[in-house]
Protein backbone atom coordinates (compact mmCIF):
# COMPACT_ATOMS: atom_id res chain seq x y z
CA UNK A 1 0.00 0.00 0.00
CA UNK A 2 2.82 2.43 0.84
CA UNK A 3 4.63 2.01 -2.68
CA UNK A 4 1.21 2.21 -4.55
CA UNK A 5 0.29 5.91 -3.02
CA UNK A 6 4.13 6.88 -2.93
CA UNK A 7 4.13 6.05 -6.66
CA UNK A 8 1.00 8.00 -7.06
CA UNK A 9 2.96 11.06 -6.03
CA UNK A 10 5.99 9.94 -7.67
CA UNK A 11 6.18 12.61 -10.61
CA UNK A 12 5.02 15.45 -8.20
CA UNK A 13 7.62 14.50 -5.34
CA UNK A 14 10.53 14.36 -8.42
CA UNK A 15 8.82 17.84 -10.12
CA UNK A 16 9.24 19.25 -6.44
CA UNK A 17 12.83 18.16 -5.69
CA UNK A 18 13.78 19.68 -8.68
CA UNK A 19 12.18 23.07 -7.67
CA UNK A 20 14.17 23.15 -4.65
CA UNK A 21 17.22 22.11 -6.04
CA UNK A 22 17.01 24.98 -8.58
CA UNK A 23 16.57 27.30 -5.91
CA UNK A 24 18.54 26.33 -3.06
CA UNK A 25 19.03 28.62 0.16
CA UNK A 26 21.90 28.61 2.70
CA UNK A 27 21.11 27.87 6.44
CA UNK A 28 18.41 29.91 8.40
CA UNK A 29 17.82 31.56 4.68
CA UNK A 30 15.60 29.02 3.49
CA UNK A 31 12.40 31.29 3.40
CA UNK A 32 11.10 30.31 -0.27
CA UNK A 33 11.85 26.60 0.41
CA UNK A 34 10.00 26.59 4.01
CA UNK A 35 7.24 28.57 2.22
CA UNK A 36 6.64 25.55 -0.54
CA UNK A 37 6.60 22.76 2.10
CA UNK A 38 3.74 24.55 4.39
CA UNK A 39 2.05 25.27 0.78
CA UNK A 40 1.91 21.53 -0.10
CA UNK A 41 1.11 20.40 3.51
CA UNK A 42 -1.76 22.74 3.19
CA UNK A 43 -2.83 21.42 -0.05
CA UNK A 44 -2.88 18.13 1.47
CA UNK A 45 -5.34 19.35 4.34
CA UNK A 46 -2.52 19.68 6.77
CA UNK A 47 -1.94 22.27 9.67
CA UNK A 48 1.93 22.67 9.45
CA UNK A 49 3.61 25.53 11.65
CA UNK A 50 6.58 27.68 10.65
CA UNK A 51 9.18 27.80 13.46
CA UNK A 52 10.88 31.20 14.14
CA UNK A 53 12.86 32.20 11.20
CA UNK A 54 12.69 29.66 8.91
CA UNK A 55 11.36 25.54 9.70
CA UNK A 56 8.54 23.91 9.68
CA UNK A 57 6.95 21.62 12.69
CA UNK A 58 3.54 19.84 11.06
CA UNK A 59 1.85 16.54 12.74
CA UNK A 60 -0.71 14.21 11.13
CA UNK A 61 -3.10 11.57 12.72
CA UNK A 62 -4.75 12.07 16.55
CA UNK A 63 -4.16 10.10 19.75
CA UNK A 64 -0.96 9.99 21.16
CA UNK A 65 2.38 10.97 19.84
CA UNK A 66 4.17 7.69 18.74
CA UNK A 67 7.11 9.23 16.86
CA UNK A 68 8.64 11.98 15.11
CA UNK A 69 10.94 12.16 11.24
CA UNK A 70 13.26 14.54 10.32
CA UNK A 71 14.50 15.99 7.37
CA UNK A 72 17.33 19.20 7.07
CA UNK A 73 16.11 21.73 4.50
CA UNK A 74 19.29 23.79 3.96
CA UNK A 75 21.65 23.72 1.27
CA UNK A 76 26.02 24.67 1.04
CA UNK A 77 28.25 27.28 -0.46
CA UNK A 78 29.25 25.60 -3.41
CA UNK A 79 28.72 26.10 -6.90
CA UNK A 80 26.27 23.59 -8.86
CA UNK A 81 28.29 21.82 -11.33
CA UNK A 82 25.63 19.43 -12.46
CA UNK A 83 24.76 19.11 -16.31
CA UNK A 84 20.46 19.39 -15.60
CA UNK A 85 17.72 21.64 -16.63
CA UNK A 86 17.11 22.04 -12.77
CA UNK A 87 20.96 23.03 -11.95
CA UNK A 88 21.09 25.30 -9.34
CA UNK A 89 19.99 29.08 -10.50
CA UNK A 90 21.19 30.70 -7.00
CA UNK A 91 24.97 31.73 -7.87
CA UNK A 92 27.69 29.82 -5.32
CA UNK A 93 24.80 27.88 -3.97
CA UNK A 94 23.67 24.33 -4.38
CA UNK A 95 21.75 20.91 -2.82
CA UNK A 96 25.57 19.21 -2.98
CA UNK A 97 24.51 16.71 0.41
CA UNK A 98 21.10 15.67 -0.54
CA UNK A 99 18.69 17.97 1.61
CA UNK A 100 16.48 18.26 -0.94
CA UNK A 101 15.85 14.83 -1.30
CA UNK A 102 15.57 14.58 2.47
CA UNK A 103 12.49 17.04 2.69
CA UNK A 104 11.40 15.92 -0.57
CA UNK A 105 10.99 12.51 1.18
CA UNK A 106 9.74 13.50 4.63
CA UNK A 107 6.81 15.49 2.71
CA UNK A 108 5.81 12.45 0.95
CA UNK A 109 5.62 10.84 3.71
CA UNK A 110 3.48 13.46 5.17
CA UNK A 111 1.19 13.43 2.32
CA UNK A 112 1.00 9.19 2.22
CA UNK A 113 0.51 9.61 5.94
CA UNK A 114 -2.98 11.88 5.91
CA UNK A 115 -3.74 10.02 3.00
CA UNK A 116 -3.79 6.77 5.11
CA UNK A 117 -5.39 8.48 8.22
CA UNK A 118 -7.92 9.93 6.10
CA UNK A 119 -8.87 6.30 4.61
CA UNK A 120 -8.32 3.98 7.36
CA UNK A 121 -10.63 3.24 9.93
CA UNK A 122 -9.80 4.93 13.02
CA UNK A 123 -7.01 6.62 11.46
CA UNK A 124 -3.20 5.82 11.84
CA UNK A 125 -3.84 5.26 15.48
CA UNK A 126 -1.75 8.09 16.92
CA UNK A 127 0.78 11.30 15.99
CA UNK A 128 3.65 11.78 13.34
CA UNK A 129 5.26 14.89 13.78
CA UNK A 130 6.92 16.04 10.47
CA UNK A 131 10.23 17.91 11.55
CA UNK A 132 11.67 19.83 8.48
CA UNK A 133 15.06 21.58 10.17
CA UNK A 134 16.79 24.52 9.22
CA UNK A 135 20.64 25.12 9.26
CA UNK A 136 21.80 21.53 9.50
CA UNK A 137 24.87 22.28 7.40
CA UNK A 138 26.14 25.13 10.47
CA UNK A 139 27.57 24.35 14.19
CA UNK A 140 26.37 23.73 15.94
CA UNK A 141 23.52 23.35 13.92
CA UNK A 142 20.05 23.78 13.71
CA UNK A 143 19.00 21.55 15.51
CA UNK A 144 19.38 23.04 18.73
CA UNK A 145 17.00 26.41 17.76
CA UNK A 146 14.72 23.63 17.29
CA UNK A 147 14.73 21.26 20.42
CA UNK A 148 14.65 25.02 22.04
CA UNK A 149 11.18 25.83 20.37
CA UNK A 150 9.55 22.90 21.97
CA UNK A 151 9.56 20.55 18.81
CA UNK A 152 10.93 18.06 20.68
CA UNK A 153 8.71 18.11 23.28
CA UNK A 154 6.95 14.49 24.49
CA UNK A 155 8.71 13.06 21.48
CA UNK A 156 9.18 9.05 22.27
CA UNK A 157 11.46 8.58 19.42
CA UNK A 158 12.79 10.61 15.74
CA UNK A 159 13.91 8.51 12.81
CA UNK A 160 15.86 10.07 9.74
CA UNK A 161 17.50 9.76 7.12
CA UNK A 162 20.87 11.07 4.96
CA UNK A 163 21.82 10.82 1.20
CA UNK A 164 24.90 8.00 0.64
CA UNK A 165 26.37 8.03 -2.70
CA UNK A 166 28.55 4.93 -1.83
CA UNK A 167 25.85 2.84 -1.56
CA UNK A 168 23.25 1.10 -4.57
CA UNK A 169 20.10 3.26 -4.76
CA UNK A 170 17.32 0.90 -2.94
CA UNK A 171 19.82 -0.26 -0.10
CA UNK A 172 20.63 1.85 2.84
CA UNK A 173 23.32 1.55 5.20
CA UNK A 174 22.95 0.93 9.09
CA UNK A 175 24.66 0.31 12.72
CA UNK A 176 23.74 0.14 16.10
CA UNK A 177 25.48 3.08 18.21
CA UNK A 178 27.40 5.48 16.84
CA UNK A 179 27.21 6.53 13.07
CA UNK A 180 28.77 9.47 12.49
CA UNK A 181 31.44 11.35 14.81
CA UNK A 182 31.69 14.69 16.79
CA UNK A 183 32.70 17.90 14.51
CA UNK A 184 34.37 20.82 15.84
CA UNK A 185 35.71 24.19 14.85
CA UNK A 186 39.32 24.78 16.12
CA UNK A 187 41.04 28.52 14.75
CA UNK A 188 44.41 29.57 16.57
CA UNK A 189 45.50 33.13 15.89
CA UNK A 190 49.04 34.50 16.50
CA UNK A 191 49.76 38.09 17.28
CA UNK A 192 53.37 39.35 17.52
CA UNK A 193 55.27 42.62 16.76
CA UNK A 194 56.61 41.64 13.71
CA UNK A 195 60.36 42.38 12.09
CA UNK A 196 62.78 41.53 9.20
CA UNK A 197 63.47 38.08 8.35
CA UNK A 198 67.12 38.79 9.12
CA UNK A 199 66.72 39.50 12.56
CA UNK A 200 64.34 36.39 13.88
CA UNK A 201 65.60 36.54 17.47
CA UNK A 202 64.60 40.32 18.17
CA UNK A 203 61.04 39.48 17.42
CA UNK A 204 58.30 36.44 17.64
CA UNK A 205 59.09 34.03 14.64
CA UNK A 206 55.26 33.96 13.89
CA UNK A 207 55.34 32.15 10.94
CA UNK A 208 57.98 29.19 12.43
CA UNK A 209 55.05 29.19 15.77
CA UNK A 210 52.27 28.54 13.39
CA UNK A 211 54.36 25.90 11.77
CA UNK A 212 54.99 23.99 15.12
CA UNK A 213 50.86 24.43 15.71
CA UNK A 214 50.05 23.31 12.73
CA UNK A 215 52.15 19.70 13.15
CA UNK A 216 52.75 19.30 17.11
CA UNK A 217 48.78 19.62 18.00
CA UNK A 218 47.57 17.23 16.15
CA UNK A 219 50.59 15.05 16.71
CA UNK A 220 50.70 15.70 20.55
CA UNK A 221 46.66 15.04 21.06
CA UNK A 222 47.29 11.45 19.82
CA UNK A 223 49.88 10.86 22.78
CA UNK A 224 47.66 13.17 25.33
CA UNK A 225 44.56 11.04 24.20
CA UNK A 226 43.77 7.40 24.23
CA UNK A 227 44.08 6.32 20.54
CA UNK A 228 41.06 4.50 20.50
CA UNK A 229 39.35 7.54 20.65
CA UNK A 230 40.60 8.28 16.93
CA UNK A 231 40.86 12.34 17.57
CA UNK A 232 41.69 13.60 13.76
CA UNK A 233 42.66 17.59 13.39
CA UNK A 234 43.36 18.38 10.28
CA UNK A 235 44.17 22.15 9.27
CA UNK A 236 42.05 23.55 5.92
CA UNK A 237 43.68 26.95 6.27
CA UNK A 238 47.02 28.60 6.94
CA UNK A 239 47.77 32.14 6.43
CA UNK A 240 50.46 34.51 7.71
CA UNK A 241 52.51 37.33 5.47
CA UNK A 242 52.57 38.46 2.04
CA UNK A 243 56.53 39.34 1.70
CA UNK A 244 59.62 36.35 1.98
CA UNK A 245 61.66 39.43 3.78
CA UNK A 246 59.18 40.46 6.49
CA UNK A 247 58.29 38.31 9.20
CA UNK A 248 54.38 39.37 9.76
CA UNK A 249 52.52 39.61 13.05
CA UNK A 250 49.62 38.28 12.69
CA UNK A 251 48.98 34.62 11.59
CA UNK A 252 46.01 32.16 11.64
CA UNK A 253 45.33 28.20 11.28
CA UNK A 254 42.00 26.65 10.58
CA UNK A 255 40.92 23.81 11.18
CA UNK A 256 38.21 20.97 12.16
CA UNK A 257 38.63 18.50 15.13
CA UNK A 258 36.97 14.93 14.71
CA UNK A 259 36.42 12.21 17.35
CA UNK A 260 34.63 8.94 17.39
CA UNK A 261 32.97 9.25 20.59
CA UNK A 262 31.52 11.48 23.30
CA UNK A 263 34.41 10.88 25.96
CA UNK A 264 37.33 11.58 23.60
CA UNK A 265 35.17 14.89 22.75
CA UNK A 266 34.84 15.86 26.09
CA UNK A 267 38.77 15.34 26.79
CA UNK A 268 39.71 17.18 24.43
CA UNK A 269 38.41 19.90 25.23
CA UNK A 270 40.06 20.12 28.25
CA UNK A 271 43.29 19.29 27.03
CA UNK A 272 43.82 21.60 24.45
CA UNK A 273 44.07 25.09 25.33
CA UNK A 274 47.14 24.25 27.43
CA UNK A 275 48.32 21.92 24.73
CA UNK A 276 48.58 25.13 22.36
CA UNK A 277 49.81 27.50 24.87
CA UNK A 278 52.58 24.97 25.62
CA UNK A 279 53.85 24.39 21.75
CA UNK A 280 53.57 28.08 20.96
CA UNK A 281 54.93 29.25 24.69
CA UNK A 282 58.84 29.15 23.42
CA UNK A 283 58.14 31.44 20.78
CA UNK A 284 56.62 34.47 22.69
CA UNK A 285 53.71 35.10 20.45
CA UNK A 286 50.39 35.95 21.54
CA UNK A 287 48.08 32.87 21.54
CA UNK A 288 44.06 33.30 20.84
CA UNK A 289 42.58 29.58 20.48
CA UNK A 290 38.61 29.81 18.66
CA UNK A 291 37.69 25.66 20.29
CA UNK A 292 34.03 25.89 18.39
CA UNK A 293 32.12 22.86 19.66
CA UNK A 294 30.44 21.87 17.02
CA UNK A 295 28.32 18.66 17.34
CA UNK A 296 28.33 15.33 19.16
CA UNK A 297 28.32 11.70 17.45
CA UNK A 298 25.00 10.69 16.32
CA UNK A 299 24.52 7.41 18.56
CA UNK A 300 21.66 5.52 17.19
CA UNK A 301 19.89 3.58 19.97
CA UNK A 302 19.63 -0.76 19.03
CA UNK A 303 15.47 -0.83 19.60
CA UNK A 304 15.12 1.88 17.23
CA UNK A 305 17.93 0.93 14.70
CA UNK A 306 16.26 -2.49 14.36
CA UNK A 307 12.57 -0.74 14.15
CA UNK A 308 13.82 1.35 10.90
CA UNK A 309 16.08 -1.66 9.56
CA UNK A 310 12.69 -3.59 9.72
CA UNK A 311 10.78 -1.19 7.90
CA UNK A 312 13.26 -0.64 5.34
CA UNK A 313 13.34 -4.59 4.74
CA UNK A 314 9.58 -5.33 4.70
CA UNK A 315 9.24 -1.89 1.79
CA UNK A 316 12.60 -2.85 -0.32
CA UNK A 317 13.54 -6.74 0.29
CA UNK A 318 15.36 -8.62 2.70
CA UNK A 319 18.59 -7.48 1.31
CA UNK A 320 17.77 -4.11 1.24
CA UNK A 321 19.86 -3.14 4.65
CA UNK A 322 23.81 -3.50 5.01
CA UNK A 323 25.91 -2.52 7.84
CA UNK A 324 27.82 1.09 7.49
CA UNK A 325 30.83 1.75 8.88
CA UNK A 326 31.18 4.68 11.63
CA UNK A 327 31.45 8.27 9.10
CA UNK A 328 34.19 11.05 11.13
CA UNK A 329 31.78 13.65 9.47
CA UNK A 330 29.49 15.51 11.62
CA UNK A 331 25.23 15.53 12.18
CA UNK A 332 23.24 17.47 14.15
CA UNK A 333 20.75 14.87 14.25
CA UNK A 334 22.92 13.76 17.38
CA UNK A 335 21.39 16.67 19.29
CA UNK A 336 18.14 14.86 18.99
CA UNK A 337 19.49 12.13 20.36
CA UNK A 338 20.30 12.99 23.66
CA UNK A 339 16.52 14.26 24.62
CA UNK A 340 15.24 10.58 23.23
CA UNK A 341 15.76 7.49 21.15
CA UNK A 342 15.91 7.16 17.17
CA UNK A 343 18.26 6.03 14.01
CA UNK A 344 20.07 7.93 11.72
CA UNK A 345 20.49 5.60 8.43
CA UNK A 346 22.28 6.24 4.81
CA UNK A 347 20.06 5.69 2.09
CA UNK A 348 21.79 4.92 -0.86
CA UNK A 349 21.61 7.75 -3.85
CA UNK A 350 24.15 5.70 -6.68
CA UNK A 351 23.02 4.15 -9.93
CA UNK A 352 23.90 0.70 -9.85
CA UNK A 353 27.26 -0.04 -12.14
CA UNK A 354 27.63 4.08 -12.33
CA UNK A 355 29.54 6.58 -10.60
CA UNK A 356 30.34 6.91 -7.24
CA UNK A 357 29.79 10.75 -6.13
CA UNK A 358 30.72 12.21 -3.06
CA UNK A 359 28.83 15.02 -0.99
CA UNK A 360 29.68 18.38 -0.68
CA UNK A 361 30.74 18.57 -3.90
CA UNK A 362 29.33 20.49 -6.59
CA UNK A 363 29.15 17.63 -9.37
CA UNK A 364 26.68 15.21 -6.79
CA UNK A 365 24.53 13.39 -9.23
CA UNK A 366 21.73 11.46 -7.22
CA UNK A 367 19.50 8.73 -8.53
CA UNK A 368 16.33 10.13 -8.64
CA UNK A 369 14.63 6.77 -7.72
CA UNK A 370 15.75 7.72 -4.24
CA UNK A 371 13.33 10.17 -3.75
CA UNK A 372 10.17 7.55 -3.71
CA UNK A 373 12.52 5.68 -1.75
CA UNK A 374 13.03 8.16 0.86
CA UNK A 375 9.17 8.69 1.42
CA UNK A 376 8.69 4.90 1.38
CA UNK A 377 11.38 4.66 4.15
CA UNK A 378 9.78 7.50 5.97
CA UNK A 379 6.12 5.97 5.84
CA UNK A 380 7.08 2.80 6.69
CA UNK A 381 9.41 3.50 9.88
CA UNK A 382 6.23 5.35 11.43
CA UNK A 383 3.54 3.05 10.91
CA UNK A 384 5.96 0.66 12.06
CA UNK A 385 6.47 2.27 15.18
CA UNK A 386 2.18 3.02 15.14
CA UNK A 387 1.79 -0.86 14.85
CA UNK A 388 4.35 -1.54 17.52
CA UNK A 389 2.51 0.73 19.86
Amino acid sequence: MISTIIAELGDELIDFRRDIHAHPELSFQEFATTDKIVARLQAAGLDPVRLDGTGVVCEVGSGPLAVALRADIDALPVDDLIDEDFVSTNPGVAHACGHDVHLTGLLGAGIALQRLHETRPGGLGGRVRLIFQPGEEVTPGGALRVISQGVLDEVPEIYAIHCDPNVDVGKIGSRIGAITAAGDTVIIRLSGHGGHTSRPHLTEDLVYALGKLATDVPSTLSRLIDPRHAISLVWGEISAGHAANVVPSEGILRGTLRCLDVDGWNQVAEVLPELVERIAGPYGVTVDLDHRRGVPPVVNTEDQVALIESAVRGELGENSVQLTPQSMGGEDFAWYLTHCPGALVRMGTRTPGGKTYDIHQGDLLIDEDSVEIAARIFTATALKVLQRD
